[in-house]
């Protein structure tokens, strides 16, 4: 791989077919009897197909992601490629996103790449570990809903190496760390416990005792939720030709005693959230797991989801580089950790000193960045 950057690399527009996912998972008819997934390819002016990265989310567009043209001014092919639930996680099924992952995989081998590695930003990194995890030992053979999944080996060619960079652990860890354990009415944001209130007024710093409590409290509304989710699946099913699904709301998803006290898993991290103010968040229309059916909340956030990153990445065997983000507002150095102990021997890690989540206004360490990982795979993938 060469690192020059004398010329501008090509933007290519990518259309990849995948087959039909869940049962009106789209309100198009076209998207559901042909669906496709999209993407943005960056080029090297001289691409010698040695290497192609796919970066990818489970829901956000990743088409202008801020790597695509600094990996390939370093000789580095760059897809930013969108799920089919691009913009829109209501219906999100996590076993569906590793078959869009894996046609953008195969797509690039057609292409004539000879190796793919994938890089998991943000909440890609636990998209990632699934897909290799699955791509490596096929088990996930049903939805946590019970449903078979289809899924296939041909679904899922494995990727050579696998770049983790401001890496959140999974959704269901974070939906269980950011719950708000006050609401005490699930259809009424409104209906609180002030105990548990963290925008209430509760003094800073946070006791251990509170902190704990607090936790506790997080994940008995999680359990809740998630057995009013399985009662009500059970309800429906027992009813001949019954509906397979429901939506349904959840309230104040965005409590974190992280985001207000800095003593907490400490960085370099300024107070709130990396989305603004953690109240507001709290009580947007939406925000992350807002929106929901019964089967994308088991998929997704609840205690059985299949998607959760580390223990996924435990059962990979490729090489691993984590770009730990020292100023980042939902990665904490407990999370780094929990990667580490993912992949003892074979995990690189490079700080980056100073980054926010997203390298927001930071294209310093977007060149740190794109170096690192260019210096990283010419060594792993020579």
């Amino acid at each position: 791989m060469s690192a020059s950057m004398s010329a501008a690399p090509a933007l290519q527009l990518v259309a990849i077919d995948v087959r039909p996912g869940a049962t009106m998972e789209s309100q198009s008819g076209l998207q559901n009897l042909r669906p496709r997934i999209y993407g943005a390819l960056a080029t090297p002016a001289a691409d010698n197909h040695a290497v192609a990265a796919i970066v990818m989310h489970p829901t956000s567009n990743f088409m202008g992601h801020y790597l695509l043209q600094p990996l390939a001014e370093r000789g580095i092919a760059c897809l930013g490629l969108n799920s089919r639930y691009a913009g829109n996680d209501a219906m999100l099924l996590m076993e569906q996103v590793i078959q869009d992952l894996g046609a953008g995989v195969k797509w690039l081998r057609a292409q004539g790449y000879r190796k793919v590695v994938l890089i998991g930003n943000s909440g890609g990194a636990a998209l990632c570990s699934f897909y290799q995890a699955e791509a490596e030992h096929l088990s996930a053979t049903h939805y946590a809903d019970g449903l078979p999944t289809h899924l296939v080996p041909q679904d899922l060619p494995p990727a050579d190496a696998l770049i983790l960079s401001a890496a959140h652990a999974g959704r269901a860890r974070l939906i269980e760390q950011w719950l708000d354990p006050s609401v005490i009415e699930e259809d009424d944001p409104l209906a609180t416990d002030p105990q548990w209130d963290l925008y209430c007024g509760l003094p800073t710093p946070f006791s251990a005792t509170f902190v704990d409590s607090f936790r506790a409290a997080q994940r008995a509304r999680r359990e809740r939720i998630e057995q009013w989710v399985l009662q009500r699946l059970r309800l429906l099913r027992a009813l001949p030709d019954g509906p397979q699904d429901q939506t349904f709301l959840v309230y104040r998803t965005h409590a974190d005693p992280r985001f207000l006290d800095l003593s907490l898993d400490a960085n370099d991290r300024a107070p709130g959230s990396i989305w603004g103010d953690p109240r507001t968040v709290n009580y947007a229309a939406n925000a992350m797991g807002r929106f929901n059916t019964l089967r994308s909340w088991l998929s997704q956030w609840s205690s059985r989801s299949l998607a959760d990153g580390p223990k996924n990445l435990a059962r990979t065997s490729v090489p691993v580089l984590l770009m730990t983000h020292t100023a980042d507002g939902s990665t904490f150095p407990s999370t780094a950790q929990a990667w580490r102990e993912a992949a003892p021997g074979r995990l690189s890690e490079v700080e980056v000193k100073g980054g926010n989540h997203y390298l927001s206004g930071q294209p310093e360490l977007v060149r740190l960045s794109a170096d690192a990982f260019h210096d990283w795979l010419g060594r792993h993938l020579a």
